[in-house]
């Protein structure tokens, strides 16, 4: 993410520092109803951050814009002081198509706004790098990825705030590799997002 700011941002540090100590406490809880699954989607993150934001006189701006297959969307954080943050990231959508374009927007906001609050996932690989399972040393050497499944799983993700239906279609026109690879390696992932998708309409 490309960053940029006001010349000075002591005020609006200060309030973010505030606010996600809040985040941080909502996270963590296990009674917390927008993180009891391992996949947070984009209204889930936004239910968890915008009081803890807006309590401390912080206000987010997002706006998205293409460039062909190019989609990038710009998240500008502003205070009462008049302080501001402002950051892009971008992706490369899959089709020309209103809805892959959609899709990676609804990502990209999802991707910015956890980076912004300090959202840290509840599926965090901290186990999964060390090699572990459950506790203990894994014994088994990891699958190897498809080559193109990273950019499949993060269309995916996307698709999660379409709802059920449009997850459950995108489920089965996807490749077999792809599919098989996550239920190998990560089905609690699959589990969660079809939840996330359930509760999105």
């Amino acid at each position: 993410m490309n960053l940029t700011h006001s010349e000075s941002i002591k005020e609006i540090a200060t309030a973010l520092a505030k606010a996600q100590s809040l985040i941080e406490g909502a996270s963590k809880d296990s009674a917390n109803p927008f993180f009891k699954s391992s996949y947070a989607d984009l209204s889930s993150v936004w239910a968890a951050v915008r009081k803890p934001l807006t309590a401390n006189g912080i206000a987010v701006i997002q706006s998205p814009h293409a460039d062909g297959l190019r989609v990038s969307v710009d998240t500008l954080l502003t205070h009462i002081s008049g302080e501001w943050m402002r950051g892009t990231v971008s992706v490369s959508a899959k089709e020309d198509s209103p809805q892959a374009v959609g899709s990676c927007i609804t990502y990209l906001r999802r991707y910015a706004l956890q980076s912004f609050a300090g959202v840290a996932p509840e599926d965090d690989d901290g186990e999964a790098a060390e090699g572990r399972k459950g506790g203990k040393a894994a014994l088994k050497t990891a699958p190897k990825t498809p080559d193109g499944f990273a950019g499949w799983l993060m269309d995916m993700e996307a698709t999660v705030d379409n709802g059920f239906d449009a997850l459950q279609s995108a489920w089965k026109s996807s490749k077999n590799e792809y599919r098989k690879h996550l239920a190998d390696t990560d089905q609690a992932k699959w589990e969660s997002m079809k939840a996330a998708a359930a509760r999105a309409i």
